[in-house]
C-alpha cells in the first residue's frame, strides 16, 4: 500500500494511502514435453509486447478461442486461479488473480551433458490488478 504523508508541526506522519501495490506473482513450474505450456505464455508474452509481426498482436484482439479474452477492453488478460494444497494435498485455500498479464518467462536451460533425466522447469511472472483468497468452499478468508 503507498502511503500519504501527513503534515504536522512536529514530524511529517506516514498514514494508508489510497492506493494498493501488489507484488508480482512468480511461478515456477514443469515444462511439459511438448513445451505446450512453455509456448503458451511465450506466445501471449511476445503477443503483448515485442513480436515479430504486428499481426500477432492483431491475432491475439481478435481470436475468438482466446482465453485471455473477457471483453474488448481486457483482450490480452486473464484470469487465474491457484489451488494451496493443505499437508494431506486438499484444496486448502484458492487465490484468484484478476487481470492477469505476463511480464517475463525463462529461458530454459540446455545440457546435453547431464547423464540423469533432468526435466525442464521455468518461471513465469504475471501483473495482475487484485487477488481474493477464499477457502476451498467459496467462503472469503479473513
Amino acid at each position: 500500500m503507498m502511503t500519504s504523508i501527513q503534515p504536522s508541526y512536529l514530524k511529517d506522519i506516514d498514514v494508508p494511502g489510497e492506493k494498493i501495490t501488489y507484488g508480482d506473482l512468480t511461478l515456477r513450474f514443469l515444462v511439459d514435453e511438448d513445451m505446450e505450456n512453455y509456448m503458451a505464455v511465450h506466445n501471449w508474452l511476445t503477443s503483448l509486447g515485442f513480436s515479430e509481426d504486428i499481426q500477432d498482436y492483431v491475432d491475439l484482439l481478435s481470436d475468438p478461442n482466446d482465453v485471455t479474452q473477457h471483453g474488448d477492453s481486457k483482450r490480452g488478460f486473464s484470469d487465474g486461479t491457484l489451488s494451496v494444497l493443505n499437508s494431506n494435498y486438499r484444496v486448502g485455500s484458492i487465490v484468484k488473480f484478476v487481470d492477469l498479464f505476463p511480464v517475463s518467462l525463462s529461458s530454459l536451460e540446455f545440457d546435453t551433458t547431464a547423464s540423469d533425466v533432468n526435466y525442464f522447469t521455468a518461471e513465469a511472472t504475471f501483473k495482475y490488478t487484485i487477488y481474493y483468497i477464499t477457502d476451498s468452499d467459496g467462503r472469503t478468508r479473513l
